[in-house]
């Protein structure tokens, strides 16, 4: 009976430590959902697909030039992110910004967007040269948010999330990109999955 009693509290141990090294592995709460397949224009008038983005993890948001409240901080806070991980040294990062107002946003005017900010290209694509029926499908589609233009107006609805992408393409995570954004957290989840590759 003592044995039996033993091997119940030796499994039982064993239980605990399984499932405490499993809260330590993997991002919180991953979301996995695949982006589908792309191929957009940046501000360079390059192609970028999702292709070329394989083996990196990425971020992403979306936003438009003309926007006149949220794509201003957000851009900000994506610019704040990228120079955080330079500083401590973290490579191997990609920053993908999808316009949701294509036919505004060539790319020129997307350079001189992120210009303003200075984003550093080298690791920044801004992303245009689709449909706004295409964006709109793509951002539910891949990214579960809704991007929409209402007729007869310049401004676009769309979610304030920054996405956590690992190397094969999938969604991870995602984060307020205006307020309280958890630079942190991004920063410990983008760690995670690199340290897991």
């Amino acid at each position: 009976m003592k044995k039996l009693q033993a091997v119940f509290i030796l499994m039982g141990i064993f239980a605990v430590l399984l499932l405490s090294a499993c809260g330590t592995e993997g991002v919180p709460g991953a979301k996995n959902w695949d982006v589908e397949s792309f191929a957009f224009t940046n501000q360079d008038g390059n192609t970028i697909s999702k292709h070329d983005l394989k083996g990196n993890v990425w971020i992403a948001d979306f936003m438009f030039t003309s926007c006149q409240d949220v794509c201003l901080p957000m851009t900000a806070n994506m610019v704040k992110l990228q120079q955080m991980l330079k500083e401590k040294g973290i490579r191997n990062v990609e920053f993908v910004s999808f316009s949701v107002d294509p036919k505004t946003d060539k790319p020129a005017v997307l350079k001189e967007f992120g210009q303003r900010f200075k984003a550093d290209f080298e690791s920044w694509n801004f992303l245009t040269g689709y449909k706004q029926s295409q964006i709109e499908s793509f951002a539910k589609d891949s990214f579960h948010t809704i991007v929409q233009k209402p007729e007869n107006m310049d401004q676009v609805m769309h979610g304030i999330n920054f996405y956590l992408i690992d190397q094969k393409g999938k969604v991870i995570q995602y984060y307020n990109g205006v307020k309280g954004t958890p630079f942190d957290d991004i920063v410990k989840h983008i760690k995670i999955l690199q340290d897991s590759n």
